[in-house]
């Protein structure tokens, strides 16, 4: 069946026709969209707490013949989305009306707005308690364009709390980095579509050896989602050939806000010993 609207956006639509049941793993999925739909039958029924055959009826609902048939039109959709910059930028100039600095900021703030509506505070809450937790040490990771994000989270995470480190971009760097990731440790991965194989391995491999995955994403949600305990999507539409990484920011700058506030006998020491030590480096100028 061929798709005519987001498939997010069919089932938002049939909620009102639904069983208890079907509501229910509708629910489940538009929480988890897509990666909870991209797994078998039998793991999408248990983790959306239904009977597989209640699988099959939504997704003959929806006008599949399947599951199956449900999955190669998501999976179609999911492809779709992972466009190249060249195809972003031909449909960024397709759609030009006005002036490229009000169209930019108007993308952004819708971006913004939708991120802060789709992530569930509970989710937002739990990540924020991981990464204050003094006994866990934090890692964390990001792609060609997302590591600037991750680097910028660490060099304020570190005033914030100890035991903080920002894996290499370099992917040699890696593997020494999780010989030293233990169980309960936190990997915070930054990954924004195209989705990026070494990072998704570097997720598996994490959990693997028990550390808890926060993941920073889009909107489509990226693979290694299926390793994460937390999953946090950001909207990152805007009008070039590149994806916006505004949203991302403002979450980091939220979430640091967040620990911060959960820790701060511990984060309140350590930035008045930073202040002492930028005094005595002269690292700024001031002025009298």
């Amino acid at each position: 069946m061929p798709l005519t609207v987001p498939m997010d956006e069919e089932l938002r639509l049939a909620l009102p026709d639904l069983t208890r049941a079907e509501r229910q793993l509708a629910s489940h999925i538009l929480s988890n969209y897509p990666v909870a739909a991209l797994g078998s039958i039998t793991a999408l029924a248990r983790e959306g707490g239904v009977s597989s055959p209640t699988v099959v009826r939504l997704v003959q609902k929806l006008g599949y013949k399947g599951y199956p048939d449900f999955q190669r039109a998501l999976r179609g959709q999911v492809e779709a989305m992972l466009v190249s910059p060249l195809v972003k930028q031909a449909r960024a100039v397709g759609a030009a009306e006005g002036h490229v600095l009000s169209r930019f900021v108007g993308a952004v703030m819708e971006n913004l707005q939708a991120t802060a509506a789709q992530i569930d505070p509970a989710e937002f809450d739990a990540a924020a308690a991981l990464l204050a937790d003094p006994s866990r040490q934090i890692f964390a990771m990001g792609g060609r364009i997302t590591h600037a994000v991750a680097d910028y989270f660490v060099t304020l995470m570190k005033v914030i709390r100890p035991e903080v480190l920002l894996m290499s971009d370099m992917s040699n760097a890696w593997a020494p980095a999780l010989l030293d990731m233990k169980r309960g440790d936190v990997l915070v991965v930054f990954d924004i579509r195209r989705y990026e194989n070494a990072v998704v391995q570097v997720a598996e491999v994490a959990r693997e050896q028990g550390a808890e995955i926060v993941l920073v994403t889009d909107r489509w949600v990226s693979p290694a989602a299926v390793h994460a305990s937390h999953v946090l999507p950001c909207h990152i539409d805007a009008p070039s050939a590149w994806d916006s990484n505004v949203a991302l920011m403002v979450l980091v700058e939220a979430l640091l806000t967040a620990v911060q506030g959960l820790s701060w006998a511990v984060t309140e020491t350590r930035m008045k010993r930073l202040e002492d030590l930028y005094t005595r480096t002269r690292l700024f100028r001031r002025y009298r």
